[in-house]
């Protein structure tokens, strides 16, 4: 590794650090998840604030809990129950492009995979088998998940990293399942994907202070760019290479770097 390759660590060790710890929930959706215990309920929730988790961080989190108390705040028993009856309750529910239908499909959806695909993580797993990042992970994920009759609509709500998106909130919502690394924050719960496969949630924050470190070239927030970036980041630790989105989302979001 080079001598600027070596310092630009040595930064994002540092920042690992100082960000990866329990102050850092309270104010990221990640603190709706920790808000349960049982596994189905964090994976489910987790999910769940995954997909909505963009905008205003206030606002996400405000949503979150309104979506956790209009399941009663017990995702997994509901979900397992969830029927026409409680459809009603739903109908106001919106965070701004995802609105009242799309909620609705995802609680049909996620009780399909519940009941027939042994849950999230199966669903997530079974396309998993020993590739070198959760690309096709998330791919089976999808299809899996949109197998249900649905308007075109809801698809924008899941990202495909096959047709080149960053799929930015499926690859949070790994980070927190499968990373395990005692600090508190991330879950570690998930079993079946390895850290190493992880791919870094590029968003803005992210991928700004990755170019301005000069570790990512192309300038569209796209699937190519997440490859590149993660890649880079394996450099740094290869067993956990996105350990380092808590320094790079720290360093743009907190920072302003």
């Amino acid at each position: 590794m080079s001598d600027a390759l070596n310092e630009i660590k040595n930064l994002l060790d540092e920042k690992y650090f100082q960000f990866n710890n329990t102050a850092f929930i309270e104010t990221d959706p990640i603190s709706i998840p920790h808000q349960f215990s049982k596994k189905e309920d964090i994976e489910i929730s987790a999910f769940l604030m995954a997909t909505i988790a963009w905008g205003n961080r206030t606002s996400i989190i405000n949503n979150g809990n309104k979506l956790m108390d209009l399941m009663n705040q017990s995702p997994h028993d509901f979900i397992l129950n969830f029927s026409k009856k409680d459809e009603v309750r739903f109908q106001n529910f919106v965070h701004r492009t995802f609105n009242s239908n799309d909620c609705l499909f995802f609680l049909k959806s996620l009780k399909h995979l519940y009941q027939h695909h042994g849950g999230l993580e199966q669903a997530f797993s079974s396309g998993n088998k020993k590739s070198e990042n959760v690309k096709l992970a998330i791919s089976n994920f999808r299809t899996l998940f949109l197998s249900l009759p649905h308007v075109s609509r809801i698809e924008k709500h899941v990202s495909n990293p096959l047709s080149n998106s960053s799929a930015k909130r499926l690859c949070m919502f790994l980070r927190w399942m499968v990373r395990n690394d005692k600090h508190g924050v991330d879950f570690g719960i998930w079993k079946s994907i390895s850290s190493s496969q992880l791919c870094l949630p590029l968003d803005v924050h992210t991928g700004n202070v990755s170019r301005k470190l000069g570790l990512l070239t192309r300038k569209q927030n796209d699937w190519k760019s997440v490859e590149e970036i993660t890649n880079v980041l394996k450099q740094f630790d290869k067993k956990d290479p996105i350990k380092y989105d808590f320094s790079l989302f720290g360093l743009g979001a907190f920072e302003a770097f």
